[in-house]
């Protein structure tokens, strides 16, 4: 599904996650992400197993608000698979999420979306989400973060 969201998303070159990867990310012994994953009441292709599809899924981590000083969540990746779309799956990742918000006192619940996907900016402000137009989210990736990182002193501890 990450893939397929990749695809979506027009950056299909840059999904290269491995499994291995994201299964430390999400499972190992310090987990840097959690998942949710919605389940279709379909049944998985009509395999043995009788499991649910999965319908679709949210990557998200915690992040900390110094003028809060309280942690929230940062929703990564929200992907529901065409076929499932219009059933509740989005606004019930939304909900699940917002309720680990709500009973972990975190007080901030914010993710991105690119600009030219209309249909789920409309999906988020149906929901209440407010566009934070006055940010703008940086990126350093390849060469320029490697630049920069070479001009911190290598015996520095960033922790």
């Amino acid at each position: 599904m990450i893939r397929e969201l990749a695809a979506y998303e027009r950056a299909l070159e840059d999904a290269r996650a491995t499994e291995e990867q994201l299964r430390e990310a999400l499972f190992g012994e310090h987990p840097a992400a959690f998942a949710l994953i919605a389940e279709s009441d379909e049944k998985a292709g009509g395999g043995a197993s009788g499991a649910p599809d999965p319908a679709g899924f949210a990557i998200w981590f915690r992040n900390f608000s110094t003028w809060t000083g309280t942690h929230g969540v940062y929703l990564e990746d929200l992907y529901v698979r065409p076929e499932a779309r219009g059933e509740g799956h989005g606004k019930a990742l939304l909900a699940a999420l917002a309720r680990i918000c709500t009973e972990r006192g975190y007080q901030r619940f914010e993710w991105s979306v690119l600009d030219w996907n209309t249909p789920s900016i409309g999906f988020y402000k149906s929901l209440g989400a407010e566009p934070m137009d006055e940010w703008t989210t940086y990126r350093l990736s390849g060469e320029p973060l490697r630049t920069l990182a070479a001009l911190a002193q290598s015996d520095e501890n960033p922790n």
